[in-house]
């Protein structure tokens, strides 16, 4: 899937006051994205972020940073490690970096929130891609690039996965291509404690459901009790 839809959202203020009491009553851990254009709306957002009732915080630092060329925050060891530590002032929840894929070394942005006090680092975001229209010879999204996700960027996220678990001591939330049990156990093989499916929701609105599913069999299947058991143990050649 290439996307280009922006993050368009109501803002923290209707979520607050709208979703999350929706939220509060599915029973399930709620963990709020945020993005921002400036390290000021990270840090602002997360002082409301803060007082809510909620599981934690996945910072988004694949938004363009408007201060530096529309550079993405998280590119850099240095701009994940700024916007991070500030962030990480103001937040008493537990905190997830998410990291974006389009960097020449995944580790050193990993290493940037780790040592800005980040609990957890998520990955991959999207891919940056290019589809272009042969009879009008122009882009078919109006925003020229998008955001490649699903089962074509598995290859590269499970490896990203497994540099940045070699990199850091905390735990990886890997994403990226996961539409069935096989691939999540591939992702924690790798060195991802959780993992996360976004666009396979798209292709089976039951991909979640039944990847628990898949887990389940493989544990049954090589007699695993505890799932936690396989997390970074892959055999390299």
């Amino acid at each position: 899937m290439l996307n280009s839809i922006g993050l368009q959202n109501p803002g923290v203020e209707y979520f607050m006051e709208y979703d999350l009491p929706w939220l509060k009553n599915q029973d399930v851990a709620v963990i709020v994205n945020a993005c921002g254009s400036t390290i000021e709306d990270y840090v602002e957002l997360c002082k409301i972020l803060n007082k809510a009732d909620i599981d934690g915080v996945e910072l988004n630092l694949s938004c363009p940073n408007v201060k530096a060329g529309c550079l993405a925050f998280g590119t850099t060891y240095e701009g994940v490690k700024e916007v991070t530590s500030k962030v990480r002032k103001v937040l008493d929840k537990p905190l997830i970096v998410k990291l974006t894929p389009n960097v020449t070394d995944i580790t050193l942005p990993a290493k940037g929130a780790e040592d800005a006090g980040a609990d957890a680092v998520s990955l991959i975001n999207t891919l940056l891609g290019m589809s272009i229209n042969i009879n009008t010879r122009k882009p078919y999204l109006a925003n020229n690039t998008g955001g490649l996700s699903g089962p074509a960027v598995k290859p590269v996220a499970v490896r990203m996965v497994y540099q940045v678990s070699q990199a850091v001591n905390i735990p990886i939330l890997g994403m990226g291509g996961i539409i069935n049990g096989n691939d999540a156990v591939e992702f924690m093989l790798a060195g991802a404690s959780a993992v996360s499916i976004g666009a396979g929701n798209f292709i089976d609105p039951y991909t979640s459901v039944n990847t628990v599913k898949g887990i389940e069999e493989y544990m049954k299947k090589h007699n695993i009790e505890n799932i936690n058991d396989i997390v970074g143990k892959v055999e390299m050649n």
